[in-house]
């Protein structure tokens, strides 16, 4: 049975979590289960893109274990690693997660791995600046919105943080990465399996500075059925945009043209096209009920160009952008393409 360590305890955990859906979320899973954080890393100058995941997995009672994922932006470049499941550890009382001697929490991230029969001798700390968390109210929990209330769903999204700056620096397999004055995101997911098809895209390196845009659209099963859902959080002038499916928004259009997609999303206050293309892809392993089995391919220094259209027409804001996240995963006719 997994053996999960909490740091400190918190009253009413198990009903509090549901309302910071970025901690821990899965104490008492003895079975097809995941959960994992995604922190994406990219230094001052583009010369350095890493994205690291901690996270856990389980099959059963005596199958499961912790894992950290890394992958190198420039190169494409993965790593998986694996520890016991009793070197999880996760606070009850705040965003803190430790796996062995690697930390994650709000404020940054320390790593400590020396696994050379994987190829990976890793060290060094990174601290946040400014996070740009996305707040939580009692009917909207995180970025799922009502949908976090929904049981029986195989896998659930959160947003650590859309935007922030980072100091530090990692040294990996000798090389030193410097991070000061670069740029981080972060977020999560946890459930049984990931959808069997989805479209991913973050970016947060626009010329003005404190732009960001997160999109995911996936199929969705859902009680014998299935539905398309879709998440896009916009950062613009200083405010968070949600433009979802619960929130009335609509893809009015999305197109591959192979490594190319465009997607346009109508709102109330705004149009919102996206056109990115793929670049070099990395490898990553994802959840099958728990066991960390399929493997798909993510683009972490794709190329994002973003219009932003104000409910007349009137063009309100585009720029291009760089360094962005970037997965297109299982069949696209499953999805409104």
């Amino acid at each position: 049975m997994p053996n999960f360590r909490s740091t400190d305890h918190q009253v009413f955990y198990s009903l509090l979590k549901m309302w910071h859906p970025v901690h821990f979320q899965g104490r008492n899973k003895t079975s097809r289960y995941f959960e994992g954080w995604y922190f994406k890393n990219v230094s001052a100058h583009s010369e350095h893109i890493w994205s690291v995941i901690p996270g856990i997995s389980i099959v059963d009672r005596n199958q499961s274990h912790a894992f950290l994922q890394l992958i190198n932006g420039k190169t494409s470049k993965t790593w998986y690693i694996t520890f016991p499941i009793n070197e999880f550890r996760y606070s009850e009382k705040k965003f803190e997660v430790s796996i062995g001697k690697n930390h994650f929490s709000y404020d940054g991230f320390r790593l400590d791995i020396d696994d050379e029969s994987n190829g990976l001798v890793a060290s060094g700390q990174i601290n946040f600046e400014n996070v740009h968390k996305l707040k939580s109210t009692f009917i909207n929990p995180g970025i799922m919105g009502w949908y976090s209330f929904m049981p029986f769903m195989e896998c659930y999204h959160g947003l650590v943080s859309i935007n922030h700056a980072l100091n530090g620096q990692l040294v990996i397999n000798g090389e030193t990465c410097n991070f000061n004055d670069g740029k981080g995101y972060s977020e999560k997911d946890w459930g049984r399996s990931m959808p069997s098809a989805w479209i991913w895209l973050q970016c947060n390196h626009f010329d003005t500075s404190d732009v960001s845009i997160m999109f995911s659209v996936a199929k969705i099963p859902w009680i014998r059925r299935s539905f398309t859902g879709f998440l896009c959080v916009l950062v613009l002038k200083g405010e968070i945009h949600r433009l979802t499916t619960y929130t009335g928004s609509k893809i009015s259009n999305i197109r591959l043209d192979g490594n190319m997609i465009f997607i346009r999303i109508t709102d109330t206050n705004f149009t919102i096209e996206i056109t990115a293309r793929r670049a070099g892809q990395g490898l990553l392993a994802a959840p099958v009920n728990g066991a960390m089995d399929r493997r798909i391919a993510e683009s972490a220094d794709a190329d994002v160009h973003l219009k932003i259209l104000d409910n007349i027409g009137n063009h309100f804001f585009e720029e291009n952008g760089k360094n962005a996240g970037l997965e297109l995963v299982g069949d696209m006719n499953d999805l409104p393409v």
